[in-house]
């Protein structure tokens, strides 16, 4: 019988949980950061989308080919895109709208203009 013997553990024991922690966290931040990103990208092209479909629609009033008042009609195409008119100006034949959207707070606005090919 051997008396004062006894193995110290070695001082990295328990290292290997420590660093599969701080990558699982670092992927998670990752992650959340890319969906994040992605969903701000989709709510500008939309917003953009928005602010071409609401021009076009406003220039196709302006000459006659639609029915109604050009910013009121951009108004409701923008806001059947989920965004917002802010500005609509005419000129002549040719419109210029600025729509905006938001993610997370964040205010996006996209300006669009259409009319007649000079």
């Amino acid at each position: 019988m051997t008396l004062g013997c006894r193995r110290r553990p070695a001082p990295d024991r328990g290292a290997g949980t420590a660093i599969t922690v701080a990558v699982v966290a670092a992927v998670a931040l990752v992650a959340t950061a890319v969906v994040g990103l992605g969903a701000g990208l989709a709510v500008r092209q939309r917003v953009l989308a928005a602010a071409d479909a609401a021009a076009l629609a406003a220039a196709d009033a302006a000459s006659g080919a639609a029915p109604g008042d050009p910013c009121t009609t951009a108004a409701r195409v923008a806001e059947a895109d989920r965004a917002r008119l802010v500005a609509c100006a005419a000129d002549g034949l040719v419109l210029t709208v600025a729509v905006s959207g938001s993610v997370a707070g964040v205010p996006l606005t996209a300006r669009a203009t259409a009319g007649p090919p000079r």
